[in-house]
């Protein structure tokens, strides 16, 4: 029985909630998102709240169950006040500008790193050393960071690099001395 899944999803003043056959379609203040559900998994529209009712026990079923509601509680959430992921760089030399919609990094190499932004995702520079993901979908705004962390993950000795705001670094020790 998915805990995940038989809890229902509140749906918040001033987003707008559709359901047709497995189509979900939420508008909010934000933008808008649609998502289709598997087979199986049934939505409906209470009061203020939607539910998820699964068809049958098989594993498959259950393990869709939770993931489903997951997905349209994002959703939800990411139309009304939408999702940020922040980045910051460590390293002599290592920094972030923002040219239009366009990121571009100087993280040590021979020439830029020019980073586009896909539909519906946004960043923003406090600084040159912290940059921002934002968008209203969650799982987009997870992708375009881990892309961005891609181009110089940090790396153990002396933990320059790319890395996500709050992540610890495990630093190994040089080379010992003689």
């Amino acid at each position: 029985m998915s805990r995940i899944g038989n809890s229902p999803v509140t749906i918040p003043s001033g987003v707008d909630v559709s359901v047709s056959g497995s189509v979900v379609s939420v508008k909010g203040p934000k933008g808008s998102l649609d998502h289709t559900a598997p087979s199986g998994i049934r939505v409906s529209t209470g009061d203020a709240s939607l539910i998820l009712a699964r068809q049958d026990d098989t594993p498959q079923q259950r393990s869709l169950h939770g993931l489903t509601r997951s997905l349209v509680n994002n959703m939800i959430i990411g139309v009304s006040e939408g999702f940020k992921k922040d980045l910051e760089i460590v390293g002599v030399g290592y920094r972030a500008k923002l040219q239009g919609s366009k990121l571009e990094l100087a993280l040590g190499f021979s020439h830029p790193v020019v980073v586009e932004a896909p539909e519906g995702i946004s960043f923003e520079v406090p600084e040159p050393t912290k940059i921002s993901v934002l968008g209203i979908d969650k799982q987009v705004v997870g992708e375009v960071a881990a892309k961005i962390r891609a181009h110089r993950p940090p790396e153990p000795y002396k933990g320059k690099g790319v890395r996500y705001v709050g992540e610890h670094v495990v630093r190994k020790a040089g080379k010992a001395g003689k």
